[in-house]
């Protein structure tokens, strides 16, 4: 096998090329089946790593369902006796956790987050909360009438998600970083390891990248088992925990090979599906006799789904704006104290099927901004056709602080209001913007613009209009609720680290 091998992270390997062409002392071919000696050879990193994972969740569980037994009982002036009734309740969540694949779940995946797993969350409280209901009596001389049920329900359904997210933030920090080791082209291994670094629910290193542009597909020919030797070889020598696969061509045997060879030495593989770059995430598997179809859902909002979409925007934007009515006062003074000229920015975007709107933010910059941005477009930092600008001198004192904390995107619940807007959806772009947008990316202006979306939530760095588009386009053909309202909390966080800016 000629590929190379570019180590990114091992410092003995540092600033260099290795070029695989050793083979496993007498290892010609690869077995068709794989030995449970080489199933067992794990690294002791990796099975450290996945055990910090699942004791923090167990310890999480059991500190919810405890917690969420005492705060019934305080809240109710219910027995004491009732929380052996909490006890009895332990084994039935974590027993429903392990049966919902709540515990498995972080060793698959690469982002380990909490609001995914919500849905699975919730089903697992109410079948905690009935199985107390149901057996308190047995248990106990007392038992939990309906007030006490419904509060336990949603106190541990809120805190199993609390205690999650803390478990998993301290064990982000405390298990060692997954070494991973990415196999396909260059440009796919950029990307990727952008992706790896500045994202919340992360903590991988891509130590090693293997490009197999330039060798013959292994699945093809007796030489396979040999290249796939070179693979296996490679990721015990350098201790992977996790293989990022990037097909590069249709061959399916060709990636099953490969799949099954780094499964067998206890490398975790992630695939990087090209179709899901169509059609998204959202698919249906449908089983016929035994051979399993991906079924695409139709692109289009249901009729039905476009009416709970904007029932949801007007509820939430008009109970948002009452909320913050006194905040959104003290910041119009303030901007009227700061500087001279209008307390609010309007600029014409592109709406849904490409309808334009004025969009209406809090005043940050100077009056005269638009006037100073050809003598500014020298320290322009964003691409294809953008305009930003870190410390961008045309922003005022109050305007940096509305700009950091988000507050200058909080009139746009008018544009919501008036239907122009949604709480989530894809990006307004404005007119010069629009017009770098072709061919089915398109298709992103299905949906009404939203105040937050995937491309706020992503992380510091600035998204490239490419790539912007291509997640709203993807956004618009796997909407659902769940998701709005997935996105509406992480913009929160978000805002919250200052990266509203």
């Amino acid at each position: 096998m000629d590929s190379e091998i570019a180590d990114l992270a091992a410092p003995p390997l540092r600033d260099r090329r290795l070029r695989v062409s050793r083979r496993l002392g007498t290892i010609g071919t690869l077995r068709s089946r794989a030995t449970a000696t080489d199933a067992a050879r794990g690294s002791a990193s990796r099975m450290l790593r996945d055990s910090i994972f699942r004791r923090m969740l167990l310890a999480a569980d059991a500190l919810a369902i405890t917690a969420a037994f005492l705060l019934t009982m305080a809240v109710s002036s219910g027995s004491p006796q009732l929380m052996w009734a909490g006890i009895a309740g332990l084994p039935i969540l974590l027993v429903g956790a392990k049966v919902s694949g709540l515990y498995d779940r972080d060793d698959a995946l690469l982002r380990k987050t909490t609001l995914d797993e919500a849905p699975k969350l919730f089903q697992v409280a109410t079948m905690c909360a009935l199985g107390a209901w149901l057996t308190a009596g047995l248990i106990v001389s007392t038992s939990l009438d309906r007030h006490q049920v419904l509060f336990l329900w949603l106190a541990l359904a809120v805190l199993l998600i609390v205690t999650r997210t803390l478990a998993r933030a301290i064990a982000l920090r405390v298990a060692p970083a997954e070494r991973c080791l990415f196999i396909g082209d260059v440009a796919s291994a950029r990307t990727i390891r952008s992706k790896l670094t500045d994202h919340g629910g992360i903590n991988a290193n891509l130590v090693a990248h293997l490009d197999l542009d330039d060798v013959e597909p292994w699945s093809t020919d007796a030489r396979s088992g040999a290249k796939l030797a070179e693979v296996r070889d490679l990721a015990q020598k350098l201790d992977i925990h996790r293989a990022i696969v990037a097909p590069r061509s249709a061959d399916a045997s060709e990636v099953l090979d490969l799949v099954r060879t780094l499964k067998a030495v206890g490398v975790r593989v992630s695939v990087l599906p090209r179709l899901l770059e169509a059609i998204g995430s959202s698919v249906e598997f449908d089983e016929l006799d035994g051979v399993t179809v991906m079924a695409v859902r139709r692109f289009e909002l249901a009729r039905s789904s476009v009416v709970i979409k904007r029932s949801f925007d007007l509820v939430c934007a008009s109970l948002g704006l009452l909320a913050v009515s006194p905040l959104l006062i003290a910041v119009m003074v303030a901007i009227k104290l700061d500087s001279h000229g209008s307390i609010f920015f309007r600029q014409l975007r592109v709406g849904r099927h490409g309808k334009r709107f004025h969009i209406v933010k809090f005043r940050t910059m100077v009056p005269d901004a638009e006037v100073l941005k050809d003598s500014l477009r020298h320290r322009n930092e964003a691409h294809d056709g953008l305009f930003k600008i870190a410390d961008d001198p045309r922003i005022t004192r109050v305007g940096r602080f509305l700009r950091k904390t988000a507050l200058d995107e909080m009139p746009q619940l008018l544009n919501v209001l008036k239907g122009e807007m949604s709480l989530v959806g894809p990006r307004p772009l404005v007119v010069e913007e629009d017009r770098r947008v072709e061919g089915w990316h398109r298709r992103r202006l299905e949906l009404t613009p939203g105040m937050t979306g995937h491309w706020q939530i992503l992380g510091p760095t600035r998204v490239p209009l490419a790539e912007m588009v291509a997640i709203d386009y993807l956004y618009v053909a796997n909407w659902s609720l769940w998701t709005d309202a997935k996105i509406l909390m992480r913009t929160v966080p978000h805002v919250l680290r200052g990266r509203g800016s």
